[in-house]
This record gives C-alpha cells, sequence and structure tokens, in this order.
C-alpha cells in the first residue's frame, strides 16, 4: 500500500464511480432538509431517503457523494467514547455510492472490490466479508468476483448485517468488508476471530446495503420489484489503513489540528489514555466548526443543544490541558485547512464560525468557573462520607441550577475515581419534568389561585374568532379583583380578594367577563388580546343588542387566556348592569384586529427571511404582535449589517407585493413536523396543531390571527435592529396603516430639515454636505484661533513661573478650560522651560479638573506629578492621580479650586527641595 492522504482518497474514490456513470454530488448540509425528525444528517443515504421510498424521481438512476456526518445525540450518540477508542466521532465523512432501481449486488460487490483492491491497492488476502446469515446470492458473489474464499466470509445476525431505514419502508440484508490489520493488533484471547470479536485486529471498512424487501407494518417482507443499493465508507478509516496508523486521529485528517492544540496548551501530545483531551478537542472542532457553517447556532433546543454540548465538552478538556481562556475558536482556520478543499463552506464562513465558537467559550467559562467550584465540593464531601459515587440529586443540582452539563460531571469524576449515579439523576430529571408537566397543566400564575376557585364550574370558552368578528355569545360569569390585589390573568398581584359577582354596573370599576363562545382572541404566542365592545339584551334574543338599545354595554380592554380553557374580557360596564345568562353581542376591534393580523403575518415572513438572509441558526427567541407594531427576537450574535437589513425588508415585501394567499389548517403535530413546519422551543403544543401555510415561502405553527392574502399587509419597514442579550437580536417594524404613518413622519422630518436648509428634500444631501464642508472650515479656523490663544496662555503662564531649587514651578488657575485644553498647555510649559514641575485647575459645570506634569529630569529626581495632584485633588472633594511625569484628576467642588492651588504650590516646593538636584 502507497501512504494517501485523506483527500485523496476522497477524490479517488468520487473519480472512480464517475468513470462508472454515476452522477457525482455534493455533500447535503448537515441540517436534514425538510425533516425536522431527525437530528442531523447521518448517513450517506439521508438526501436520498424521499428517492428510495418513491417520493422523489432523479434524472438520473447513479450517484456518488462524500458526505459530511454528525453522531451525536437521540440514538447516535458516541460523545462518552470520543477519545477513548480510535474511531468514534462526533463529526466523519461518508463515502458512498447509491443505485437507484438500476445495478444491484454483482455490481456494488465488483465496485467495492475494484477500488479497494486496484486504485487502493490493499492487500487482498487481508480483506473479509461479512453477509447477513440467509444470503446465499451474496455469498457465492463474494466468491466468483473477488479474491476472498468462503472460510473468510462470515455469516451474521439480523443486528449486525439487515439494514432498515425505519419500522417500515425499504429494508434488506448489508454485507460489510473488513480488513484483518495482523495478530500485532489482537485483543489476545485465544478465540480472537471477526465473528466472535470487535478488537481493533478487525476493522470494518465498507457496508454493502442491498435494499430489496419492503417491510409493512405486521413485519411482513416483499420483494421490491427493482431493488437498490446504498453503501457507506468511512473516511477516516480507510485513511488510517492507507497511512498506516493505528488510530484515526494519527491520519492527517486530525494530526495538524492536535499539533495546533499543542502550541496553543504548551502541552505534548502522547498516544494513549494522556492524550485523551487533545483527541476529544481535536473531534469536537471539526464537528462545532461544520456545524456552524451549516447553520445550527448554540442554543437549549434540539441541534443547538447538541452543538452547546460538544462546544462546552471542549473547553472543559481545554481547562484539563491548563487552558482558562477561550481557545477553540483559534483552531476553526485549522480544520478549514484540511477540509477547505473539500468543503468550502467551512473557509466562506470561518469568521462567522469564529466568532459564535468564541462567545460560547465566553459564556461557558464563566458557567465553568462556578461550576467547577460547586463540582470540587460535591467531589469532596462524596468521599468526606465515604462513598464512591456522586449523588443523582448532586448532578441534577448541577446541572439544573448552575447549567453544568451531565457528561462534564461524569467525566471529572472519572478523574478522581468516581461514579456517577445517572439513574438518580434521571430520576430527578423525571420529577422536574413532572412538576413542569404539572405546571403547563395548570397554567396559571400562582396569584392567580383566588381567581381559579372563583371560576370553578365555569366552562371554557369556544373561540371563533378565526373566522368571525363577532358572535352571539352568553354571559357565564362576572368577576372583580379588589383594588390591591392583581397579576397573571386576573391583572394584579397576589393579595387582593377576587369576587365573583351576580352582576356589576358601571360603579365596579375593572372586571372581567366569561362568556361561552367569543370572536375576542386572547394574548398567547406573542399576539396581543383583542379589544372591542360586548352589548347585551337581557334574557332575551342578542339581535336586540346588535340593533337596538342594549341592556348593558361593556368595553373590552383587553382579553386575556386562563385555565381550564376560559378567555378572561377585561374592561368596564359603560352601560346598564351586566349579569350572568344575560345574551349578548359580542364585536371585536375590527380595523384593531386587521392592523394586528398585518403584524403577525408580517413576522411569519420575517422570520423565514432571516433563515433566508442569515442562516438556519435564526430562530426566534420572542415576539410581540401588537396593533401598531410588531417586535421580533431572533438567535444571532452579530449586529446586522444595512445590506442584510434591506435583503429581509426586500424578502418579505416581495411576498407582500406577490399577494401570496395565507391558509391554515390543523392536524396532527407528528404530521405538522414532518411536512417541516417551524414550531418555537418552548412553546406548548397539543397533539393536535394549527399550521399556518404562506404559499411556498412559510410553514409554521402558530395559534394567531392572520390575514386571508399577503396583500393586506400593504407595506413591511423596518424601523430598528439592536441587542437585547447575548447571542439575541431585535427587529422592530411596522405594516399597514402604521407603516404609512412612518413613511409619512419621515417624510416630515425630511421636509422640516430641508426648510431648515433652505432646500429640498430631494437635494438635502448635497446641501448637508456643502453644511458639512463648511463647518469643518469653521472647525479648523477656530483650532487655528485656539492654538495661537494657547500659545499666547503659555508665555503668560511661562513668565509667571516660580524658581525652587533650579526649576521652573507653574501652578495657575485657567479660565473655561477642560481636561484636554489643560493638558495641551502643561505640554506647551514643558516644552517652553525645560525643566518644570506644573499644575494647572480649572472649573466649568460645577467640577474642577486638574492637570500635572514633570519634565524627565525632575522625574529622575524622584518628583512624582500623580502623587501630587492626587492630594490637592482631595482638597477640592476629588480623586485622581497618574503616572509621576503625567497626571490627571478631578473635584466636586469648584469652591476650593484656589485653596487646592495654594496646597499644590506649596507641594511641589516641599517635593523639589526633598529631590534636590546634585551640585
Amino acid at each position: 500500500m502507497q501512504w494517501t492522504s485523506a483527500a485523496d482518497i476522497r477524490q479517488k474514490f468520487l473519480n472512480f464511480f464517475a468513470r462508472h456513470d454515476h452522477r457525482i454530488l455534493p455533500s447535503s448540509s448537515l441540517v436534514p432538509k425538510d425533516d425536522p425528525t431527525l437530528l442531523f444528517t447521518n448517513a450517506g443515504m439521508v438526501q436520498f431517503k424521499d428517492v428510495f421510498t418513491g417520493k422523489e424521481t432523479l434524472p438520473f438512476r447513479r450517484a456518488t457523494t462524500a458526505q459530511k456526518c454528525v453522531r451525536a445525540g437521540g440514538k447516535h450518540n458516541d460523545l462518552e467514547n470520543v477519545g477513548k477508542t480510535a474511531r468514534h466521532h462526533t463529526f466523519f465523512e461518508m463515502l458512498g455510492n447509491f443505485s437507484f432501481q438500476d445495478y444491484f449486488k454483482r455490481e456494488a460487490i465488483a465496485f467495492a472490490w475494484e477500488f479497494l483492491t486496484v486504485d487502493l491497492g490493499l492487500p487482498r488476502d487481508q480483506l473479509w466479508a461479512t453477509i447477513y446469515q440467509d444470503d446465499d446470492e451474496a455469498h457465492d458473489l463474494w466468491v466468483e468476483l473477488t479474491d476472498i474464499p468462503s472460510e473468510r466470509i462470515v455469516r451474521m445476525g439480523e443486528k449486525d448485517n439487515f439494514w432498515a431505514m425505519g419500522d417500515t419502508g425499504p429494508c434488506g440484508p448489508c454485507s460489510e468488508i473488513v480488513i484483518d490489520r495482523g495478530p500485532e493488533h489482537s485483543c489476545g484471547r485465544p478465540d480472537c476471530a471477526l465473528h466472535t470479536c470487535g478488537c481493533d485486529r478487525w476493522l470494518e471498512l465498507w457496508n454493502l446495503v442491498f435494499m430489496q424487501f419492503e417491510r409493512s407494518a405486521d413485519g411482513t417482507l416483499t420483494p421490491l420489484p427493482k431493488p437498490s443499493i446504498d453503501t457507506g465508507m468511512g473516511l477516516e478509516r480507510i485513511a488510517s489503513v492507507l497511512q498506516g496508523v493505528d488510530s484515526n486521529f494519527d491520519t492527517d485528517l486530525f494530526a495538524p489540528i492536535i499539533e495546533a492544540v499543542e502550541q496553543l496548551t504548551g502541552r505534548r501530545y502522547e498516544r494513549g489514555e494522556a492524550g485523551f483531551p487533545f483527541r476529544v478537542i481535536a473531534d469536537h472542532i471539526r464537528a462545532c466548526t461544520f456545524l456552524i457553517a451549516d447553520g445550527v447556532f448554540p442554543s437549549n433546543e434540539f441541534r443547538g443543544y447538541v452543538l452547546r454540548r460538544i462546544l462546552r465538552r471542549a473547553v472543559r478538556f481545554g481547562r484539563l490541558l491548563g487552558v482558562d481562556r477561550p481557545f477553540l475558536y483559534e483552531l476553526v482556520p485549522v480544520v478549514g485547512r484540511i477540509m477547505g478543499g473539500a468543503y468550502p463552506e467551512v473557509v466562506e464562513r470561518a469568521d462567522y464560525v469564529m466568532q459564535v465558537v468564541r462567545q460560547e467559550e465566553e459564556r461557558f467559562h464563566r458557567t465553568l468557573n462556578q461550576g467547577m467550584t460547586l463540582l470540587d465540593e460535591v467531589i469532596r464531601r462524596t468521599r468526606a462520607e465515604g462513598r464512591n459515587t456522586i449523588a443523582g440529586e448532586d448532578a441534577f443540582m448541577l446541572y439544573d441550577t448552575y447549567g453544568f452539563p451531565l457528561d462534564l460531571t461524569i467525566d471529572a469524576a472519572e478523574e478522581h475515581g468516581l461514579d456517577v449515579d445517572r439513574e438518580g439523576f434521571d430520576r430527578a430529571m423525571a420529577k422536574q419534568r413532572e412538576r413542569a408537566r404539572q405546571a403547563r397543566e395548570d397554567d396559571y400564575d400562582p396569584a392567580d389561585a383566588a381567581l381559579v376557585e372563583a371560576l370553578e364550574g365555569v366552562p371554557a370558552t369556544e373561540f371563533v374568532g378565526y373566522d368571525h368578528l363577532s358572535a352571539e355569545a352568553r354571559v357565564l360569569a362576572v368577576v372583580r379583583v379588589d383594588a390591591g390585589a392583581a397579576g397573571g390573568a386576573a391583572g394584579g398581584a397576589a393579595g387582593g380578594a377576587v369576587l365573583r359577582l351576580d352582576e356589576a354596573g358601571t360603579e365596579d370599576g375593572r372586571i372581567a367577563l366569561v362568556l361561552d363562545r367569543t370572536p375576542f382572541y386572547g394574548e398567547g404566542g406573542g399576539q396581543v388580546g383583542d379589544t372591542g365592545v360586548i352589548r347585551g339584551a337581557g334574557g332575551g334574543d342578542a339581535g336586540a343588542a346588535a340593533g337596538g338599545e342594549a341592556e348593558f354595554e361593556f368595553q373590552v380592554e383587553d382579553t386575556r387566556r386562563f385555565f381550564g380553557g376560559r378567555l378572561l374580557h377585561w374592561g368596564r360596564v359603560t352601560r346598564g348592569r351586566v349579569r350572568p345568562g344575560m345574551t349578548a353581542q359580542a364585536a371585536v376591534d375590527a380595523p384593531r384586529r386587521h392592523d394586528v393580523m398585518r403584524n403577525h403575518t408580517a413576522t411569519h415572513l420575517l422570520h423565514k427571511a432571516l433563515k433566508v438572509v442569515l442562516g438556519d441558526h435564526a430562530n426566534q427567541a420572542g415576539s410581540l404582535v401588537a396593533p401598531d407594531r410588531l417586535r421580533f427576537d431572533f438567535t444571532h450574535f452579530e449586529a446586522l449589517t444595512p445590506e442584510q437589513l434591506q435583503r429581509i425588508e426586500d424578502l418579505v415585501n416581495q411576498q407582500v407585493l406577490a399577494g401570496t394567499d395565507v391558509q391554515w389548517y390543523e392536524t396532527s403535530l407528528k404530521e405538522a413536523r414532518e411536512a417541516g413546519a417551524m414550531a418555537l422551543f418552548g412553546e406548548k403544543y397539543g397533539e393536535q396543531v394549527r399550521v399556518v401555510r404562506i404559499g411556498d415561502f412559510s410553514l409554521e405553527l402558530c395559534g394567531g390571527t392572520h390575514v386571508p392574502n399577503t396583500g393586506r399587509i400593504g407595506l413591511f419597514k423596518i424601523v430598528s435592529e439592536g441587542s437585547v442579550g447575548s447571542g439575541i437580536r431585535r427587529i422592530e417594524a411596522v405594516t399597514g396603516r402604521s407603516a404609512l404613518a412612518y413613511v409619512r413622519s419621515v417624510e416630515e422630518r425630511l421636509q422640516q430639515a430641508a426648510d431648515r436648509l433652505r432646500t429640498t428634500p430631494s437635494e438635502l444631501p448635497e446641501r448637508v454636505g456643502e453644511v458639512m464642508a463648511r463647518q469643518r472650515e469653521l472647525e479648523r479656523e477656530l483650532e487655528r484661533l485656539r492654538a495661537r490663544q494657547a500659545s499666547g496662555l503659555v508665555d503668560e503662564l511661562a513668565a509667571r513661573a516660580e524658581k525652587v531649587d533650579g526649576a521652573a514651578v507653574v501652578v495657575a488657575r485657567v479660565p473655561d478650560a477642560g481636561p484636554d485644553a489643560l493638558r495641551q498647555l502643561t505640554d506647551g510649559l514643558r516644552q517652553r522651560l525645560g525643566s518644570a514641575l506644573v499644575v494647572l485647575g480649572s472649573s466649568g459645570d460645577g467640577r474642577v479638573h486638574f492637570v500635572a506634569a514633570a519634565t524627565p529630569d525632575l522625574v529622575a529626581r524622584g518628583v512624582h506629578a500623580g502623587k501630587i495632584l492626587g492630594e490637592v485633588a482631595r482638597a477640592a472633594g476629588g480623586g485622581g492621580g497618574g503616572r509621576p511625569d503625567m497626571a490627571q484628576a478631578g473635584g466636586r467642588d469648584p469652591a476650593r479650586l484656589d485653596q487646592a492651588l495654594d496646597l499644590a504650590r506649596r507641594l511641589a516646593a516641599e517635593a523639589l527641595r526633598a529631590h534636590q538636584s546634585t551640585p
């Protein structure tokens, strides 16, 4: 075998299959397209999943890829083994060739054998094959097409050699190609053999999957009329063989990263247990770099949580190597140099990736500093109590209260010879989840407990507001919260009484009505509650309330959701009296609701536009949908550029101008996720959910109200963008009437500015440029005048200098001078006088400013301007100081300025006499 770089192996593989009529396709993203059920792309076949199931067809029948993959979460979680073994990784590359109902076993086996033995030159006598126990066809083909004798073809069971896409669907037997690396790599057991041992002697290189059956729900296997092929070979493994090394970490895919870690830490890498932290860091930075480049952002949800966990684990192992500062981000360019040829995105997005990694490192270092202190105490207490296992409750406390990941606790415990009670941790986690579930079911603020009691027995409210803005209803309950009571849905703080009333009138102040059905939307999902009016008609037909004199009129000021599916309409009785049992006509303030609907639909468009422009990491982190504006918080680590904001705004307005229909429908949560609907982390979804679709642009789970067509939005205009926390940005925007008002306001301000400058709005930029140029000219002239004035003042102050022991001393009050002007004067005096000690003071705006300076010869004698000025400033009610040659200070009492300068004269003289020059 000839040593071959990983990059060359990858290219040889693709070229080989291209010669055999395979289409070379680029690697798909690590974030599976339109598949929210899959955490990450974990195999080469993922991008062809719909092709194999028949949902999608391609214009070709053969393909080959080098696919980037991540297995670090869910059932594919090798995280704890990474670095301990020679083969486990979070990120890896899968080389694959695929047949879509074209060739089958014969060609797949022949292609694999030719590539391994001819193109790569692997020794034929060291290659073995495994097959499914009943696959006689594969056995015979291996014997016919290759040099592998029957005794080196091992039959294995369904667990090892039968592959399935899922519980149902395409499946079939598989055949693995294994290389015998020789007895020197054996575990040493007498029965060490491929079918009995999984030691490093037997290295699986390539898995050939023969998709030939369709599995039904009852487990029946039906032969496919046209079977397919899916294969996968790990690049890291084959590179280790061709480069003659024992571990993947010794290949050219990892070695440069480990060398960079050596340079950053000042530690030497050793193979074996001592090198464990190096291997973890090298593996994890590859995964982090690729995940972030593909749009995953560190967070506490789904893919972002896995990324955060991997990154923080690498930080933790950096600390074990003595690195207490952010350092991982410096390895990103190293990953780019190794992988950028095949995956240019890791180079093109390197700056972005580095910023995200560094920000997350800085955040986690703060967590680690506190968490490690507490963990050390837990370890000390565990040992002191004679236990060798950290209690699950302690591990959960570190995780839940301080954000310290369990795997880091396990790693640290292992270093001290301790275990962690994982079952106890899981029990504590389950208890917390049960408490959270109970809280979700209760769904009310503890301050609202009295309101829950008051509404006992009142049924849920039917919401009809998606399709109607007015509806006939019946009053179920009237409640009032005493003054001083407020909080939660009750509208006040705990402590006040909640009364369920028989009736209420204009004198009862703010009350809430519960209706049997309502068109009023209750605040939720960021959307504000509706306002409007409820008119009652006694016990008769509600139609009287709509057209004739109402028995009562109730102004709805807000609508809130409440425990038990009830909606609380908060407001005031403005006419008559309202009592339970009365029929009423409930009418939403339609113009206000339409404004809210415009803004809510615009938030969906904005969310999608952010993902298009910034990447998939831009996830919603909060929102406000009000009638006059929308506010949208999202995950992103840096300020958006004007160009990005303009592109986002343009994308939204393209959808507005297109007049795209907005549709909504109910479906199961499972089906919505499978359709690719975006769901918000932290939101509570039932089994049935409402999906809002805006053409082919946006698909989200949402219970809010929306316009039927994007054209109703009118105009979308971003008015601000800024930070609201670490990794969280906020956009505020307006639509419809508010957008028109905003544009008019901008035009008015432009006209006012143009009027003041005696020009027109269209010529305003040129006119402003002229004014600014004139201003700069005047400022330069002012500076020249000030320089002449300062020169004259230097002359005046120099003339007043006193001689003390051969040095000039200038202590003076300078009118109307700030710190900058005082420094310029002291510099001028030092140059003019040669050997001098200068203390100048000035007052203004209720403050005192001091500057002191000493020439180098006096500093050499021991004079210290900073110490002198510190005492002078205290005399004026302030403080400060500085270097021996230059100091600056301030004071709070201008009335004591002269007194302070008198002290300065005395201290200057004392300093010079104390440090007399040598005769």
